[in-house]
C-alpha cells in the first residue's frame, strides 16, 4: 500500500465560493466573496517563477502586499517586484476562501486559477529538479527580512520559514499527486503508485 490519501481537486471549491462570506472578515462588516472569474483574470505568460505547480498562481499582481494578511499560509512576496506568488496550494473550502480573498484584494486581479491547463508532467518536474534556485533564494531573503527594522518583512520572513519547510518536507508528494491528477484527471486509489518526479 502506497503512503498517500490522494490529490484533492480545489476548483469546485473555488466555483462555489462566490457569494460566501470573506474569511475572518471585520465583524459587522458584510462581505461576501466574488465569482472567481471576476478577480482571477491573472495571465499565465506572467506569472511569477516562484509559484509552485498547480491550479493557482500569482502573475502580474499588484505590490501593496495584502495577500499575507488574507492567505499567510500560500501567498509570499517577491522582493524584486513586490508581486505576490502562491508558494502552497489549497488543500480545503477554507483555504480556498482564503486564497481567493487575497485575490480579490489584488486590485489589478493578477491571480490566476488556470494552471491545471497549463501544467504538463515535463514542466511540473523541471519545476522541481531546479527547485534548488528558489531554495536559496528564499534562504537568503529570510535572512535579510528576519533583521529588517519593518515589521511586515520581519512577518513575511516567517512566511519564508514555511516555504522552506514546504519545499523540504510535504510538497514533493503533494507534486506526486499532482502529477497523477494531470495525466489522470482522478485521484489515485490508495494501492495505486504515484509517478515520480
Amino acid at each position: 500500500m502506497n503512503d498517500h490519501s490522494g490529490h484533492w481537486d480545489p476548483l469546485p471549491a473555488a466555483r462555489a465560493a462566490a457569494g460566501t462570506p470573506v474569511p475572518e472578515a471585520v465583524p459587522n462588516l458584510a462581505l461576501a466573496l466574488p465569482h472567481p472569474e471576476t478577480c482571477l483574470t491573472g495571465r499565465w505568460a506572467e506569472r511569477n517563477w516562484r509559484n509552485v505547480p498547480g491550479p493557482f498562481y500569482g502573475a502580474d499582481t499588484d505590490t501593496c502586499w495584502s495577500g499575507r494578511m488574507a492567505a499567510p499560509g500560500h501567498v509570499l512576496y517577491d522582493d524584486v517586484t513586490g508581486q505576490e506568488f502562491v508558494y502552497r496550494q489549497p488543500r480545503n473550502a477554507v483555504e480556498v476562501d482564503r486564497l481567493l480573498f487575497a485575490a480579490w484584494t489584488d486590485p489589478l486581479s493578477g491571480y490566476g486559477w488556470d494552471g491545471d491547463e497549463n501544467w504538463t508532467a515535463g514542466s511540473v518536474r523541471t519545476w522541481w529538479h531546479e527547485r534548488a534556485r528558489l531554495h536559496e533564494w528564499a534562504t537568503d531573503l529570510r535572512t535579510t527580512w528576519s533583521a529588517h527594522s519593518d515589521e511586515h518583512r520581519q512577518e513575511a520572513a516567517a512566511g519564508l520559514t514555511d516555504l522552506l519547510a514546504h519545499l523540504d518536507g510535504e510538497l514533493e508528494t503533494d507534486l506526486r499527486l499532482y502529477l497523477y491528477w494531470l495525466e489522470e484527471r482522478r485521484p489515485p486509489a490508495p494501492t495505486e503508485a504515484l509517478p515520480k518526479l
